[in-house]
C-alpha cells in the first residue's frame, strides 16, 4: 500500500490475525532519526557509542549506567522515554494492544508525543489503496491537533503545527525566526481547500498544507414536506465519519454506521459520546436542557449519529438507540479530537 505519510512508519510493521500491527526492529530504528534522538554535533562520545548501538540493534538491552554517561539532560530523559515506550510496546505484543491498555488504564504518563505517533501508524493502517486524499487528510484529525476558521458559512481545518509554524517561522523553522526578527518578509506557504483531483498532490506533500472542509451539506425547504439536501463536494464530514467507523470496527470488532447531523432531533435520546473535551460537556449540558450562551453553541462543528449494525453488540437497556457523537473546538478555535472516546464510552454489550 502506498505510504500516505512516511512519518508514521507504517511500512515497517507486519500484522497479526487479528490485523493488528506488531513492532518491529524497523519501527523502533527510525525513531532515533526523529529530532528528539537524532545525533546532533555537540553529541558526546557516550551518546554518539549509545546511537549507534541501537541503530544496530534497536531491541537490545540499555544499562542504567549507559544511559547514566550521557552528558546532556534532556538526551537522557528523551532515551529514557524512548527506552521504557519501546519495552511497554513490546510487552503489549502490538501498538493497538499497548493503545487501548493505555487508555483504559487512565492516568497517562507516557509524553503524548508517543500516544499520538502510534496514533498515526494505527490510522495509517485503516486507509484503503482506493480512498480519496479526503478521508486520509480527516484521518489526520485522529492525531494532529487542528485550526478551525469559519468564513462565511464554511468550516475549514487547517494543522495546527503547520499553521503555528508559518505564523511564527514563516514555514522556514529557526531560519525563519531569525530572518523575522530582522524585519525580512517571507513568502507564506500556500494553504489549500482538499478537492477532488488533489490525490497526487496531497500524497506528495510532506508540510501538512491542505485545509478540510468540515462544512454541513446544504439543506433547501421545497415546501410541501419536501427537503432538498445537496452534499458539499468538499465536504470532509462524511470522510471523517468513514475513518471513525473503521477505528470502532478495528478495535472493537463491531460494525456500526456513523452520519453527519445538523441537529438531534429525538425525544428518546439515551446516549452520546464527544469526540473531544469540549463537545463532551456541550452534550452533557444539552442533554440535562441546560441553557447556554450562543458563543458556546457556535464552538459546535457537527453532530454525528452512530447506529450499530447488530443491536445485540449494544447494553440491552439502549439496544437500538442511537447513540450521537459532537465535535467541537475550544474557545480559541483549535479541534483536539480525542478517539479513544469512542473505545472506552460506547454502549457495549458485556462479553463473557
Amino acid at each position: 500500500m502506498q505510504d500516505f505519510w512516511p512519518s508514521s512508519g507504517y511500512p515497517t510493521l507486519r500484522r497479526d490475525a487479528r490485523g493488528w500491527l506488531l513492532p518491529t526492529e524497523g519501527y523502533f530504528r527510525r525513531f532515533l532519526d526523529r529530532p528528539e534522538l537524532a545525533l546532533v554535533d555537540g553529541s558526546c562520545e557516550a551518546e554518539r557509542v549509545l546511537h549507534l548501538a541501537l541503530r544496530d540493534a534497536p531491541l537490545r538491552d540499555v544499562a542504567p549506567s549507559a544511559l547514566a554517561q550521557l552528558q546532556d539532560a534532556d538526551a537522557r530523559e528523551n532515551y529514557t522515554h524512548f527506552l521504557a515506550f519501546r519495552d511497554a510496546l513490546l510487552a503489549a505484543g502490538s501498538l493497538e494492544g499497548w493503545y487501548l491498555a493505555l487508555v483504559r488504564g487512565g492516568n497517562i504518563r507516557v509524553p503524548p508525543l508517543f500516544i499520538d505517533w502510534v496514533v498515526e501508524a494505527i490510522a495509517h493502517g485503516l486507509l484503503e489503496e482506493n480512498d480519496d486524499a479526503r478521508v486520509a487528510r480527516a484521518a489526520e484529525l485522529l492525531f494532529r491537533p487542528q485550526r478551525i476558521s469559519v468564513q462565511g458559512g464554511q468550516i475549514l481545518a487547517g494543522d495546527q503545527g503547520t499553521l503555528d509554524l508559518q505564523a511564527d517561522t514563516g514555514g522556514l523553522g529557526e531560519v525563519g525566526r531569525l530572518l523575522l526578527q530582522g524585519g525580512a518578509a517571507l513568502a507564506s506557504v500556500e494553504l489549500r481547500v482538499l478537492g477532488d483531483g488533489d490525490d497526487a498532490a496531497y500524497r506528495a506533500d510532506r508540510q501538512r498544507r491542505w485545509l478540510l472542509d468540515l462544512t454541513h451539506e446544504v439543506t433547501q425547504d421545497l415546501s410541501h414536506g419536501l427537503v432538498l439536501r445537496m452534499t458539499r463536494a468538499r465536504s470532509g464530514l462524511k470522510a471523517l465519519a468513514t475513518v471513525l467507523e473503521r477505528w470502532v470496527a478495528h478495535f472493537l470488532g463491531v460494525q456500526v454506521r456513523i452520519s453527519p447531523l445538523q441537529k438531534v432531533e429525538d425525544s428518546a435520546w439515551r446516549w452520546h459520546v464527544g469526540l473531544d473535551a469540549e463537545s463532551s460537556a456541550l452534550l452533557n449540558d444539552l442533554y440535562k436542557g441546560v441553557s447556554m450562551a450562543d458563543t458556546r453553541m457556535k464552538q459546535l462543528l457537527s453532530l454525528f449519529r452512530l447506529e450499530f449494525a447488530d443491536s445485540s453488540a449494544m447494553r440491552p437497556d439502549v439496544a437500538g438507540k442511537p447513540v450521537y457523537l459532537g465535535l467541537a473546538m475550544t474557545s480559541d478555535q483549535v479541534l483536539r479530537l480525542k478517539p479513544q472516546n469512542l473505545l472506552l464510552n460506547l454502549p457495549l454489550a458485556a462479553r463473557s
